[in-house]
């Protein structure tokens, strides 16, 4: 050690010591182990869930509304929620295998999936949701 770290020290041992002797001297003289500060620390408490999942999930992409007709054919219910109409569509496309081999983020339609996307051959999967909002009819 260098005489200039020493005077500016002081001869302070706990700074000038590695570290994990410093950390078990110091929990040592404080007369508890080192994992018994850790435990007192109060952990926060999850926030209480509302008892009822359909009032928590009523609004946004979960509020259930009328679809169009097509729409309501395809998923065999004249209401849904956004959520629910994209997992119609994603169980009908794995079901039937219409993911590109080459590029899973690619959808092939068949006839049923061209109705309901504006006729197009392809449509890429981040493409979907914006397909689909001419399908929800708007109520106030």
């Amino acid at each position: 050690m260098s005489s200039l770290s020493a005077g500016i020290f002081r001869g302070c041992r706990s700074v000038l010591a590695p570290a994990s002797r410093t950390f078990s001297s110091a929990a040592a003289s404080r007369g508890g182990s080192s994992t018994g500060a850790r435990k007192s620390a109060s952990k926060p408490k999850p926030k209480p869930r509302s008892s009822s999942p359909a009032t928590a999930r009523s609004t946004g992409i979960f509020k259930v509304s009328p679809v169009s007709p097509a729409l309501a054919q395809f998923l065999g219910a004249g209401e849904a929620s956004r959520t629910d109409a994209i997992k119609g569509i994603w169980a009908y496309i794995k079901s039937h295998d219409l993911q590109n081999p080459a590029d899973k983020r690619e959808v092939i339609c068949d006839e049923k999936l061209k109705h309901l996307f504006e006729g197009k051959d392809r449509v890429g999967f981040l493409e979907i949701g914006k397909l689909l909002s001419p399908h929800f009819v708007k109520t106030s």
